[in-house]
């Protein structure tokens, strides 16, 4: 199985099935600007591949994405400076995030987000621009940055929004309510809940090998047809 090391990501591929793996554990497998840039990177290189059917996109260790990096704000214990600060590190990324964002729903290959440990803010988003989320028992999902003084808006907004319906969404973003997998399940935002971690990969290839074994262009023009309701204006 090919890899592809980089600095924040791992690619592997067996030909039919590519899987990314955001991978700084240490970190959250937060989103930089450079670890977005090589997300960025790894999705052309997915589209290009003719022969992949199927995108597996996940996280190291225990979280899934912690969402944007607010490393600055630790330790400034002033209110208004740590919104500064968040809220100028989320202005920095939203263009770059808004085209991952845009290039990930409109692959013609399959997408799958497998979901383990917390998936936070714009790494929710990411969960939500794929196809299918497999989630184990333990992932978590909600957006802090109103919480924390912070506008969420552009593409992340409108991804929230087009995939939970206005309602739900400002329930998500505004009231910054926390979810678990159980409850995105039942809500329909999931379409597998798994028992622990080291079930959520084979359960993530189960469900690839099973579109897999669909008729190609059928399922790719049925999945944009779909998508056709829920993707929003491109943002690169």
């Amino acid at each position: 199985m090919p890899e592809d090391h980089l600095n924040d990501h791992l690619y592997e591929s067996d030909g039919t099935i590519a899987t990314i793996t955001m991978n700084r554990p240490e970190r959250g497998n937060c989103m930089t600007r450079d670890s977005m840039n090589e997300l960025e990177r790894l999705i052309f290189r997915v589209r290009d591949e003719r022969e992949t059917r199927v995108l597996i996109l996940t996280g190291a260790g225990r979280m899934f994405c912690a969402g944007a990096d607010v490393s600055a704000a630790k330790g400034v214990t002033d209110a208004t400076e740590r919104v500064r600060i968040f809220s100028q590190r989320n202005k920095g990324g939203a263009r770059m995030n808004g085209r991952v964002f845009d290039l990930i729903t409109r692959l013609d290959c399959m997408t799958i987000a497998a979901v383990n440990g917390y998936a936070v803010g714009g790494g929710w988003v990411l969960a939500l621009a794929c196809d299918f989320v497999v989630a184990a028992d333990n992932a978590e999902f909600w957006v802090p940055e109103v919480e924390l003084g912070a506008a969420f808006t552009g593409a992340p907004a409108e991804v929230m929004a087009r995939r939970m319906g206005p309602w739900r969404a400002k329930e998500a973003c505004i009231n910054c309510r926390r979810y678990s997998a159980r409850e995105l399940f039942a809500m329909g935002m999931a379409n597998r809940v798994v028992g622990g971690a080291d079930e959520l990969i084979p359960a993530a290839r189960k469900l690839a090998a099973d579109l897999i074994g669909k008729p190609r262009k059928a399922s790719t023009r049925t999945k944009h047809a779909i998508d056709s309701v829920f993707v929003g204006p491109r943002h690169y």
